[in-house]
């Protein structure tokens, strides 16, 4: 069963995140991994191994807000490039990532969204339904990480939970 962890703090969550993947881990996955607001950048780390090696990648991965996931695979197989969280710079972007997201359940109608974001300019760097609402938040989003998640959700089929946080707004997760 996948699990989300998520934290915003004044001081380094990244012990947080992983600690409470460790929790996580009596439940089974296939891959993990953690992402964080660092320097004003998005920062991550996954894996197709155990929380433990997680942990090992992210000693030198400091942040105040982050999200953290372990996943059992559904769409795509048990992959780094599948591990979330996943990220999405948009179109063009030259600043790097600009969301970042995590996300438990299926969505139906990924296949459908997946074509118009590709149509829209978007690459794809893996076979999830995550990714295609990385892209689809990053799309809508227009300064309110809220709103846009919001927005995004309405156009999502299916039974899902998610966590997102925005390089933009960087001491918020939604």
């Amino acid at each position: 069963m996948c699990g989300i962890v998520g934290a915003v703090a004044q001081r380094n969550i990244v012990p947080v995140l992983v600690e409470g993947l460790r929790r996580l881990e009596y439940r089974g996955y296939d891959s993990c991994g953690v992402a964080v607001h660092a320097d004003g950048v998005l920062k991550r780390a996954r894996s197709v191994a155990r929380v433990a090696e997680l942990d090992a990648q992210t000693a030198s991965l400091p942040g105040f807000t982050g999200i953290a996931h372990t996943r059992w695979a559904t769409h795509g197989a048990p992959t780094t490039d599948n591990a979330h969280p996943h990220f999405s710079a948009g179109p063009g972007a030259g600043k790097g990532a600009r969301i970042a997201l995590v996300h438990n359940g299926i969505i139906e109608n990924y296949e459908e969204l997946r074509r118009k974001l590709a149509g829209a300019g978007y690459v794809f760097d893996s076979q999830t339904d995550t990714e295609v609402i990385a892209h689809l938040v990053d799309q809508l989003y227009e300064g309110d990480l809220f709103e846009a998640v919001q927005r995004a959700v309405r156009e999502l089929h299916g039974a899902y939970a998610i966590a997102v946080f925005c390089r933009d707004e960087p001491h918020r997760v939604v």
